[in-house]
């Protein structure tokens, strides 16, 4: 494929800034420093009300104080968890794609770069994990047994940068919205939400990239089967990174109903959900993959909304009328 100056040019831009603005997990968090050790009594480990679908069931918030820590330890962990866990998958779908572009082209340079940083992430999420110390599976068993298979995504270019985009999508709004509520986190957990926000902007930016240069050059056949990809796969990689496995809910005994009530089924839950994909609803139209049918199974899969105005555009409720 032929690639313009432009692209050319945003390419190397990433690459540049991959290599002057780089984190390391182990250079630049200091684990063993006092203001990162992990406090178990730390009530900063209460899931937020407004983020994340569980901290903001009516169950959770009723519960005594120790006992919300202990969840919110366990689900925060677990959703680290997840993170590497997908990241792993990313890694191994970009070499198979970077191993067969042709020499000279600088998406190969660019490819490297990311997951270079992939790698520090999950090293990352892995440390924070043990430090935390719960044991926590990730994904639930149902995504885990097919994750192995997802890298071969690859060999479809758009498919595959879709899916990169419905993981890293979800957690990185998750994470901004933690940090943007004001309110203190853990430390080591705010160090590491940092890291990963700063370094995800280049990566989120390139599979916006990526498949603008892509679906352009798709015939009229393949845009509309991309526009109908586009949501489902959206949505099939929210419930394998946001929604928790059924460890959490036998172990800290959560009802039934309040599982599925928190994953996906109550407005507030849904509200979260949809909310995770403003960027990307931008991006499908950009492309102009938002069209009659498209449109109606965004609606279907409950993740339909407005486009975001600008990129991470914060979420806002809506407020009633005085």
């Amino acid at each position: 494929m032929m690639i313009d100056q432009e692209y050319r040019d945003v390419l190397a831009t990433l690459s540049e800034g991959s290599v002057a603005r780089r984190f390391d997990p182990y250079l630049d968090i200091d684990w063993d420093s006092p203001e990162y050790r992990i406090d178990p009594d730390d009530p900063r480990w209460i899931l937020p009300d407004d983020c994340d679908p569980l901290g903001a069931h009516p169950w959770y918030r009723a519960l005594p104080e120790e006992r919300k820590i202990e969840i919110g330890m366990w689900r925060i962990a677990n959703i680290q968890k997840v993170g590497l866990q997908f990241e792993s998958v990313l890694i191994r779908g970009m070499m198979q794609y970077a191993m067969r572009l042709p020499n000279q082209t600088p998406e190969f340079r660019y490819c490297l770069h990311e997951m270079t940083e992939e790698c520090n992430h999950i090293q990352m999420f892995q440390e924070l994990v043990n430090r935390i110390g719960v044991d926590v599976p990730g994904m639930r068993a149902d995504y885990r047994a097919t994750s192995h298979f997802w890298h071969l995504g690859a060999y479809l270019p758009i498919v595959f940068f879709i899916g990169i985009l419905a993981g890293e999508e979800p957690i990185d709004h998750f994470q901004k919205d933690a940090i943007r509520r004001g309110e203190e986190l853990p430390p080591a957990l705010l160090r590491t939400m940092q890291i990963h926000i700063a370094e995800e902007a280049r990566h989120i930016s390139f599979a916006h990239r990526f498949l603008t240069e892509r679906v352009r050059r798709q015939t009229r056949t393949g845009r509309a089967a991309t526009s109908l990809a586009f949501p489902i796969i959206m949505r099939w990689l929210a419930g394998a990174i946001m929604t928790p496995p059924r460890d959490m809910a036998r172990r800290f005994d959560i009802p039934r109903q309040v599982m599925r009530e928190a994953f996906w089924d109550s407005p507030r839950s849904q509200e979260i959900l949809r909310a995770y994909f403003g960027d990307v609803r931008t991006l499908a139209e950009e492309l102009g993959l938002m069209n009659a049918a498209s449109r109606r199974l965004w609606k279907r899969l409950g993740i339909d909304g407005d486009p975001s105005r600008f990129r991470s555009e914060p979420h806002r409720t809506a407020q009633p009328a005085a």
